[in-house]
């Protein structure tokens, strides 16, 4: 089977990208022609999720195994997970995180889904508009902002602990047992 994704950015008004991908291939080689296309570099840990249809991610699928063995979540691995395990119905969203520390991401429909067709290599179908920056250099943005990222001491407030502010009826504190009602 061969999938169609659309993928968007909030960023850029006039981005889109049309990529069609067999079904058996991983969300690696997903991953691979995203970066591709946008001409981005592979050195940034991004993460794919499954959404529901209002955009709220229930499933990730990360570029490494980040190492969470002892939970009862199922871990998916972008080399070892082929996106038929995961998707299957036209309309299926999903976030790909191109930068993920300041969050920053595309948006992905499957729109198309052939049945009994085979692709040897991913391509980009359709491409328009130039994709966002890839990276956000901070002290650049707040510069172009009037700003700056000068975080002092007084930053989060001051270090100054004041008993007076502290108020104990917004803490409920009892005798004994820790865990009573």
């Amino acid at each position: 089977m061969v999938f169609t994704f659309t993928v968007v950015s909030d960023e850029v008004d006039n981005f889109v990208r049309e990529i069609k991908i067999d079904g058996d291939a991983t969300f690696q080689d997903l991953h691979k022609i995203i970066l591709e296309s946008c001409n981005y570099t592979d050195d940034q840990m991004t993460s794919f999720f499954i959404c529901s249809e209002e955009w709220e991610k229930e499933q990730e699928i990360t570029l490494e195994d980040m190492g969470t063995n002892g939970s009862d979540e199922d871990t998916y691995v972008m080399r070892d997970t082929r996106l038929s395990e995961l998707l299957e119905d036209e309309g299926q969203r999903l976030i790909y995180y191109f930068d993920p520390m300041a969050d920053r991401c595309f948006f992905m429909e499957l729109t198309i889904v052939e049945y009994s067709k085979n692709l040897k290599a991913a391509k980009v179908n359709r491409q328009k508009g130039e994709a966002p920056v890839q990276l956000i250099d901070f002290e650049e943005a707040m510069k172009s902002m009037g700003g700056s990222l000068d975080l002092d001491e007084n930053f989060f407030g001051s270090e100054d602990f004041s008993e007076d502010e502290f108020d104990p009826e917004g803490f409920e504190i009892t005798d004994g047992d820790p865990y009573a009602d």
